[in-house]
């Protein structure tokens, strides 16, 4: 068993920045390096791309990054963990292993993790009773039956595990929780047990604090962000874990950013529900018994965390078409910038109104003014520009296409000054809305393939 493990965080999302992948495994020691490039739409978006072509499907970022880092893990022996697979992990999975060949690289292995996409199944699983109802509204999932475009597990790090227990220097995954790329490699290099709830706890908070990426490490950072150094070259976090669950998260030197107390507390309070009760396939962390305590310069130990055991389902993440949706803008200047985009918007729904078109939404902002805040906001001073955004949603495509067609007209039939218009009439793009769900866990299990040179 390792003393430590370094676990470094390489993306938060897709999209994130490219560089930082080479940055961890060049500007200093680490074992591992895991990359979050998945967010809920993100698999519906995958699911399109592959149903237009088969062997597309995944996060394309992620070639050009292993094509730049993969002379440096072979070399350091350095562990890749992604869920950049996405919707096509096999594919994705293939890709690597031919950039790997161009590179002279041999003796690669890659373990490729699947089952986690269900839409073929759901069909199946409905008929047999298995509602898949909304978490949030109880609705059954056949009110969508027929509009579905993706259905995913979010599986855990055991397939991850099973992965590196074969050999795998890469683990590419489908649709895994964005902590089990954390935590999968702490409980292969320590040999923890699947029912210690405390160890695994503590990895999941180490997950959830590395797979935003820089949030940790003073990015995004709503605390005195003035003081965080040197953004642009802002350095990633890593996880310094050890057998007995504590965790020290810190970054590389020479890079830019901050690791406090302050901001792994910030990080770990994103997207949080019950506090008590965050719940991931192998385990329920406690987030209220987690304690940090700064350790010096950009070194913060994170450790006290419970757990408590497994639920016995898996989330399910799904997608379905929900209508078409268009948006325009306008901006207006100063004098009265304010008054003339309200009448704009007063005028442009009495038109789409006389026109008898119908909507399920249509909302404004006037950006400048109340586009965060909505009706909180409070007006200050005279404005010098505003503007008007106004968005549509509905189930009639020709409805939103026609909404695109009077935003233009305002620029000489309403109120004077309006500029900004720009990129043509607003297209109607199609609505996709996010339906969570639970399935029993003894009703699917993940599939672990082996990939090599």
């Amino acid at each position: 068993m390792k003393e430590k493990i370094r676990i470094a965080s390489g993306q938060g999302f897709w999209g994130d920045l490219q560089s930082i992948p080479l940055q961890q495994v060049t500007k200093g020691p680490i074992d591992y390096l895991m990359m979050d490039f998945l967010a809920e739409v993100t698999m519906s978006i995958m699911q399109k791309q592959k149903k237009r072509n088969p062997s597309a499907g995944y996060a394309k970022d992620l070639i050009q990054i292993m094509k730049e880092i993969l002379p440096s893990i072979m070399e350091k022996n350095i562990k890749v963990i992604t869920n950049g697979g996405g919707a096509n992990p096999l594919a994705c999975s293939e890709e690597i292993l031919k950039c790997a060949k161009k590179l002279g690289i041999d003796g690669l292995k890659i373990a490729v993790v699947t089952g986690d996409n269900i839409l073929l199944n759901v069909d199946g699983l409905l008929s047999r009773g298995i509602e898949l109802n909304n978490m949030e509204t109880g609705e059954s999932a056949k009110n969508i039956q027929d509009r579905l475009i993706s259905a995913n597990i979010y599986f855990g790090a055991e397939p991850i595990v099973e992965g590196l227990k074969q050999g795998a220097q890469i683990v590419i995954t489908g649709r895994t929780t964005d902590t089990s790329l954390t935590y999968a490699p702490m409980i292969f290099e320590f040999g923890w047990s699947f029912d210690d709830w405390d160890k695994l706890a503590s990895g999941v908070v180490a997950g959830h604090i590395l797979e935003c990426g820089a949030q940790a490490t003073g990015g995004n950072f709503l605390g005195d962000w003035k003081m965080v150094p040197d953004l642009a070259r802002v350095g990633f976090p890593i996880a310094e874990a050890y057998p007995d669950g504590e965790v020290i998260i810190t970054k590389h030197d020479n890079t830019g950013g901050s690791v406090t107390t302050q901001t792994v507390s910030e990080q770990l309070v994103y997207e949080i529900g019950d506090p008590s009760n965050y719940i991931t396939p192998e385990c329920v962390a406690d987030f209220t018994t987690i304690r940090l305590e700064q350790q010096g310069k950009d070194r913060v130990r994170v450790f006290g965390i419970k757990g408590r055991p497994a639920t016995d389902s898996y989330k399910v993440s799904m997608a379905y078409h929900d209508g078409y949706s268009a948006v325009g803008t306008l901006t207006y200047t100063w004098p009265d910038a304010l008054e003339k985009a309200k009448k704009a918007d007063e005028i442009l729904r009495t038109r789409l109104s006389d026109l008898g078109l119908k909507f399920d939404e249509i909302r404004t902002e006037f950006l400048g003014v109340n586009a965060c805040h909505g009706p909180l906001a409070q007006i200050q001073n005279e404005i010098n520009e505003v503007v008007l955004r106004v968005g549509v949603r509905g189930h009639r495509a020709h409805d939103i296409e026609q909404f695109g067609k009077e935003i233009a007209p305002l620029i000489l039939t309403g109120p004077p000054t309006a500029t900004g218009f720009a990129g043509g009439r607003p297209k109607p793009s199609e609505v996709v809305a996010y339906w969570p769900a639970l399935i029993p866990k003894k009703l699917v299990k993940p599939e672990v393939i082996i990939l090599e040179l």
